[in-house]
């Protein structure tokens, strides 16, 4: 029976045993399913201000940990590894391309809603599977480390937020921290889901156009929009924009963002506060680095609006 996944702004309509554009969620005997719950592919402890959080507990560390699968399909992507890895359907190994999709097969795949794995040969990737409780055993043994909680970070962990949903709720029992590092590109449901269970957040805005998101990584605007606006009345909220030359570094784009983020949370926004971070050559985006230069100049002028601006990789 074909369902529709209603976790992103891609609706992927799935058939039995079809997995959706974000490698991670899957139709199993009719039900929409997060294939990679408890599949873990990275996880260290983290200074805080990894994530990036500055206002949020400084000085402490977070175990943070992630999975595979990722909602948009940035081209300059600095997890590709984990965020576009996909599942075998015949040895049912999560694999990654050794070498990149084409532009164009990536756009092709946005507009069908459903991945195909490129043609390319492919390598599989290392898998250790946790329990929530195993998450908790592990992060209590690390607390003479400094360590306060859990991180869900790396690849998009909405699109397995069921895991990060129990794994935070028996956290929050325990009285340990926990943090969500996403793009927000999630419904209006999965984030009422999650939001009571999280602490702080540091969310994505990786620029501020239709045609950037739509064109350039494949996803939603308003859908990250929508989701900000919520997450910032329910947590701690931080955010990251990461400069891209000749693609979202405008200083017009940049007063139109920071407008827009100080007119949040019925106008208070101005607390929020806003990494500005340096864009190096990756995956399929291989353009030069942003100028450390023009990182400094854009987070000047969204200090001309926002209390808190953090310059990052510089």
């Amino acid at each position: 029976m074909k369902k529709t996944c209603n976790v992103c702004c891609h609706h992927c309509a799935l058939e039995e045993g079809q997995t959706g554009a974000c490698g991670a969620r899957k139709n199993v005997a009719g039900r929409i399913v997060a294939a990679n719950y408890g599949k873990l592919t990275a996880l260290a402890l983290d200074p805080i201000e990894k994530k990036p959080l500055a206002r949020f507990r400084p000085g402490s560390r977070i175990l943070s940990v992630g999975s595979y699968g990722c909602s948009l399909r940035c081209p300059f992507c600095q997890n590709y590894e984990i965020a576009a890895a996909r599942e075998d359907p015949e040895s049912g190994l999560i694999q990654v391309p050794e070498t990149d999709p084409t532009a164009q097969e990536a756009l092709s795949v946005r507009r069908q809603g459903v991945p195909r794995m490129p043609s390319e040969r492919c390598r599989p990737i290392e898998i250790a599977e946790y329990t929530p409780q195993d998450l908790l055993n592990l992060a209590l043994d690390l607390r003479p480390r400094g360590n306060i909680g859990i991180a869900f970070t790396y690849n998009e962990p909405l699109v397995g937020w069921e895991f990060a949903r129990d794994t935070a709720q028996l956290f929050h029992s325990a009285g340990m921290k926990t943090v969500l590092v996403t793009n927000g590109m999630a419904s209006k449901e999965v984030l009422e889901q999650i939001l009571p269970h999280i602490d702080a957040m540091n969310i994505d805005l990786k620029g501020f156009s239709d045609a950037f998101y739509r064109d350039f990584a494949g996803g939603s605007l308003e859908m990250v929009k929508n989701f900000i606006a919520e997450a910032v009345k329910g947590c701690h909220v931080e955010l990251t924009k990461l400069i891209i030359p000749g693609k979202n570094d405008s200083e017009e784009e940049m007063r139109q963002m920071t407008a827009w983020i100080a007119g949040l949370r019925e106008g208070r926004g101005k607390d929020i506060p806003l990494h500005v971070s340096r864009y190096f050559p990756a995956y399929r985006w291989k353009e030069p680095a942003t100028e450390v230069s023009a990182v400094y100049r854009l987070a000047r002028i969204a200090g001309e609006t926002l209390d808190y601006v953090y310059t990052g990789n510089c």
